[in-house]
Order: C-alpha cells, then structure tokens, then sequence
C-alpha cells in the first residue's frame, strides 16, 4: 500500500505543477469570454487557474473538431477530384474549401447535431432590390 501513497504524491506533484503553470499561459480564449460563459452555466470560481483550465479544455475541443472537419472535407474533395478524373476533367486547383457539411459531419461525431436553416420568402422577388424607371413621354 506504500507504493499506491507514492503514486498518488507523484500525481499530486504533477497536478500542481500543472496548475501553477496556468498561471503564465494565456489561452486563446480569453479569461472574460470563459467567465462569462461559465457564469452563465450557474458556475462561480475565484480561481482564475480552473478558469484557464476550462479555456484550455475548450480550445482542444475546437481544435479536434477543425481538424476532423478538414479531414471530412479532404476525403470529400478527393471523391470529387477522383469523380472528375474518371470524366476527363483535370483539376488544377488545389485549395480546400471547408463547407457547413464537413463542419456538420465532425460535430456529429461528438454528439451536436446541426441543421441547416431553410431558407423562407415571401414571394419569389423578395430579396432582390427593383428599381423603377419612369419613361418620359414624348411631347406632342
């Protein structure tokens, strides 16, 4: 059982270490922004390090899901460029564009569904801007 004590001290040490190192980081998400939300969420903490600790665990939660949603739209835009090539296109652009699919597709694998809003108008000219020209009538 001393050996369990041990383990437990070297985690201890570990944590702190950790958490007096929040102290010098400035995450990418600012300090105002998490305690904004967090206080909004019910939560209230005096310590900016578990503050820090949310920033920190929020950017790693952004971070996943924009790269599993580049690696959705790489394997997307290879099915496109393989579609093409088999019709005899060739593509020379070699930019990724990142659509609200490939960002819908990543979020779903962590459990937040996003739906597309429909897009409503009241008649079929809504939306787009007229301008009315009166003719001049020729004088007799």
């Amino acid at each position: 059982m001393a050996e369990g004590g041990g383990q437990q001290a070297d985690s201890d040490a570990v944590l702190l270490d950790f958490l007096s190192s929040l102290l010098d980081y400035t995450p990418t998400i600012p300090d105002e922004l998490a305690e904004h939300y967090l206080s909004r969420s019910g939560f209230q903490c005096p310590d900016i390090r578990v503050t820090r600790l949310v920033s920190v665990a929020a950017q790693k939660f952004i971070s996943e899901i924009a790269s599993d949603a580049l690696q959705f739209c790489k394997i997307r835009q290879a099915n496109v460029k393989a579609g093409d090539k088999s019709r005899g296109h060739q593509g020379k652009d070699k930019r990724l564009i990142l659509t609200t699919e490939d960002l819908s597709a990543a979020l779903k694998e962590y459990g937040v569904n996003v739906k597309k809003q429909e897009y409503f108008a009241d008649s079929p000219a809504a939306g787009t801007v007229t301008v009315a020209v009166k003719e001049k009538q020729p004088e007799e």
